[in-house]
């Protein structure tokens, strides 16, 4: 009886086994990512893809059925398959969005409209001409950051610094250099855009499960390969290659990229003569096993050198105005040189427990070990042209104003070791969602500082403004002491325990026909500072943040939102370091009120999607820990005497301006001031009144594969440029407007969308080639000043240090 209920039961798909075979593979996007929930369907049988857009169906054998693919704002793909044996049937198609037939993006994305995230497109970072190579360079155009060096992948978010921004890889908080003093000494930044499957950014009121920062969180995933690839790109300015394949029975994803990059290009387009070759290596890989449906294993590695070798040799500025241009002439003698070694490393572990319920855990290393060692002397003359132009020295320098020299010395040590271990986790049911996480960081950084500068003008040594002294020369001789004008002498070493953890609650539902969406949650960091043979100082923060966002059923495409809360970043070790040196443990978190107000207008214009993105912000700030801005390096005053505001308005109009292309228009007014000591309210150093940016793309009509990039930014003058030693309530200054046009045309010789019958094009997937001229025109942009004395008048002036001019670039793409 049992025999005949199992034949019953299973003869007739055992009958039907022997008469089908199994279609399986990946679903992707022409970026490489996988599509989740894509329908596979033929008849009435069908299917869908999961988390890594695999999918399986069975087919008749010897029948001719249609396989159709569907996803919701991609192109529908339709096969034709007719098999003749039960071996399984390998098809991996790729999906192309409804207008990427000229490369395009799908503009609405309801997840990060909600959140108040913007998605960004990889492609678009890829060939988007930048001096940087960098996702962060594209980022600079949105409206609210900003940046005013070319060669920096730093930025500045709603009037805060570049230490104030958060950067996640795979849910990984990545970290900097910390002794890098100007852009042409960064190097890569950390993310190889070779590597990235998702780009998410926001720009302020983030959700609860990123840290502890008061600017901008940007959200990095590395992708999963789902079938062997290999990318070779090249340029003048060096280049890099990736490849990824699936082993272990396609259980085991790997991708591995080298980067190396040399900006002696950018370097020799400035106004001073060097002998200077800039070298900059990076190595990273991302390993992923699936041992089974419920568990996970990744691994992250990064390995980077940057060596800086910099030997000036002369410089000519002029400056000045047409009527009384002035001239510097600088000699050098010396060199710097610099090295950055990082090493980080990061090992994680996914537990599907069930159909809701995820758990992650992470442990991972990040050690830096910089040197800056520089000893650089200059002789410099500073000089009235003759502006006449009929005289006989039309041109030339006719009167010495000033005549002095300068020597800088540094011999600076600086190793940090980071370590930590987090367990995150998230709860799905129905419409809700609950995230929550712990973790524990130590720190632990060893600093020498030994940095000095002496100062002469005309033979005399010039002193500190802080000593006291009187010197009446020839009428008394002069008895004070001879000194450096700036010596920093300092040994710290520094450790720091952090506990944090989070947990947040979001839910998506309706209220009448209006579908919202809510996100509450609360974070918290207690940490210790144990500094040099000073007691250990502990300390304990709370933040509170929330999201609410709406989208009416009106008959237009609207969708509004709230978020905010009260946001803290409690001090790493560059924020309690002083400008002595000196390390004050004592040095709270900074805290504001956040609260940003923002909308999504998405609709049709010349029959083409557009979306207009509005947002209007105000941060409150206590406990603020003042600083100054030297190029890209930040130096804090390590206590917490200020109180600042920053308030402005963001507007982003993208779209497709040109059919099938989407560029975007991005608009950023600001204003941020800060109160230090009760003296009074004035701009903070990232005070950036005015920003414009612009990105757009185009292409030949009757040559739709030649295309054009064009990226405009304009960011209005910031208070700096001051001497080291100034005082900023005495010096609000501001520096230029920082004016750039960078332009990129490339040709597509074969792509997703394009297909070639030539011999030598079959081995590749894709190939591009192309020009970039950065800078195109050769604009004098600057971000610091040299400043050189008057011997007649005993005044200063603040000579520019101008950017790179005009450069021409050629790259190229290949995808095997």
């Amino acid at each position: 009886m049992k025999n005949f209920l199992f034949i019953t039961l299973f003869f007739p798909a055992l009958l039907f086994a022997q008469k089908t075979t199994i279609v399986k593979g990946f679903v992707k996007n022409k970026q490489n990512q996988s599509l989740e929930s894509v329908n596979v369907r033929y008849g009435s049988v069908g299917t869908t893809t999961n988390k890594r857009g695999y999918y399986e169906i069975r087919v008749p054998l010897n029948q001719e059925v249609t396989l159709t693919f569907s996803f919701v704002g991609y192109q529908t793909l339709t096969k034709t398959i007719s098999a003749t044996k039960t071996k399984a049937i390998r098809f991996s198609p790729t999906l192309l969005l409804k207008s990427e037939v000229l490369n395009t993006v799908v503009i609405e994305n309801k997840k990060s409209a909600v959140e108040g995230t913007t998605k960004i497109d990889i492609n678009k970072v890829k060939r988007i001409p930048n001096a940087t190579a960098s996702i962060e360079n594209l980022i600079m155009t949105f409206a609210g950051v900003n940046n005013s060096n070319e060669l920096s992948t730093q930025y500045n978010v709603r009037g805060g610094n570049f230490d104030e921004n958060l950067v996640y890889v795979n849910g990984i908080e990545v970290y900097r250099p910390f002794l890098i003093r100007s852009g042409q000494q960064e190097g890569l930044s950390f993310v190889n855009p070779n590597m990235v499957q998702n780009i998410n950014f926001s720009a302020g009121g983030f959700q609860a499960k990123y840290g502890d920062r008061l600017s901008s969180v940007l959200d990095i995933t590395y992708r999963k390969p789902t079938d062997f690839g290999l990318a070779v790109d090249g340029s003048l300015l060096g280049g890099s290659v990736t490849v990824e394949d699936l082993l272990l029975d396609d259980k085991l994803s790997v991708i591995v990229g080298a980067r190396y990059r040399d900006n002696s290009l950018f370097v020799n387009s400035k106004q001073i003569e060097t002998n200077f070759r800039p070298r900059f290596t990076d190595l990273q890989g991302f390993l992923s096993y699936k041992h089974n449906e419920d568990w996970t294993f990744n691994f992250l590695g990064n390995f980077s050198l940057n060596n800086y070798d910099y030997q000036p040799v002369t410089r000519r500025t002029r400056f000045g105005t047409v009527s009384n241009p002035i001239e510097l002439i600088v000699f050098y003698n010396g060199q710097e040189q610099d090295k950055y070694l990082t090493m980080f490393g990061a090992l994680s572990a996914e537990y599907q427990v069930n159909d809701d319920l995820k758990i992650t855990a992470t442990s991972s290393m990040y050690n830096t070990q910089e040197e800056e060692y520089f000893d650089i002397a200059a002789s410099y003359n500073l000089g009235q042209v003759d502006s006449n132009i009929g005289s006989e020295t039309f041109g030339e320098v006719t009167v010495s104003q000033g005549i002095g020299s300068q020597l800088n010395h540094s011999r600076n040590d600086l190793d940090a070791l980071i370590a930590n271990v987090q367990i995150r986790g998230t709860y799905k049911k129905d419409e809700n969602q609950i995230d929550f996480g712990v973790k524990y960081q130590t720190e632990d950084i060893k600093d020498r500082i030994r940095e000095w500068e002496v100062i002469d003008s005309l033979g005399f040594s010039v002193r500190p403004t802080n000593i006291g002294f009187i010197n009446d020369q020839p009428y008394n001789p002069f008895t004070g002491p001879i000194v450096p004008f700036q010596n920093i002498r300092a040994q710290n070493s520094l450790t720091i325990n952090r506990l944090m953890g989070f947990v947040q609650w979001s839910r998506r539902t309706f209220w009448n026909e209006h579908e919202v969406w809510f996100n509450f949650g609360v974070r918290g960091q207690s940490w210790s500072v144990k500094a040099n043979s000073l007691s250990t100082v502990n300390q304990f923060v709370f933040s509170p943040r929330a999201q609410f966002a709406i989208k009416p059923d009106w008959e237009k495409d609207m969708l509004f939102r709230v978020s905010g809360g009260i946001y803290t970043q409690p001090p790493f070790y560059k924020e309690l370091r002083g400008f002595d040196g000196n390390i004050n443990p004592n040095v709270k978190a900074q805290k504001s009120f956040h609260i940003v107000l923002g909308s999504d207008y998405s609709f049709k214009m010349w029959k083409r999607p557009f979306k207009l993105t509005t947002e209007l912000y105000y941060k409150g700030l206590n406990d603020v820990n003042s600083y100054v801005v030297d190029n890209v390096r930040i130096r804090y005053q390590a206590n917490n005497n200020a109180v600042a505001y920053a308030t402005g308005l963001d507007v982003r109009l993208n779209g497709e301006f040109v059919p099938g292309n989407e560029s975007w228009i991005s608009l950023g007014i600001l204003k941020t001031e800060e109160n230090s000591n009760n003296r009074g309210y004035i701009a903070r150093p990232t005070d950036q009144r005015f920003k414009l940016g612009i990105l757009f793309q185009d292409y030949v009509p009757n040559m739709p594969d030649l295309k054009a990039y064009l990226n405009l930014v304009y960011n209005s003058g910031v208070p700096g440029g001051a001497p080291a030693y100034a005082d900023p309530y005495d010096f609000q200054n501001r520096l230029r407007g920082y004016r750039r046009a960078d332009l990129g045309i490339l040709y597509v010789f074969k792509d997703a969308n394009k297909t070639s019958n030539k011999h030598w094009l079959r081995q590749f997937k894709e190939l591009t080639a192309g020009l970039e001229l950065f800078n195109m025109f050769d604009i004098q942009n600057s971000i610091t000043n040299t400043w050189v004395r008057d011997v007649a008048t005993k005044n200063q002036f603040g000579v520019p240090n101008f950017l790179a001019g005009r450069i021409l670039n050629f790259r190229f793409s290949m995808r095997f």
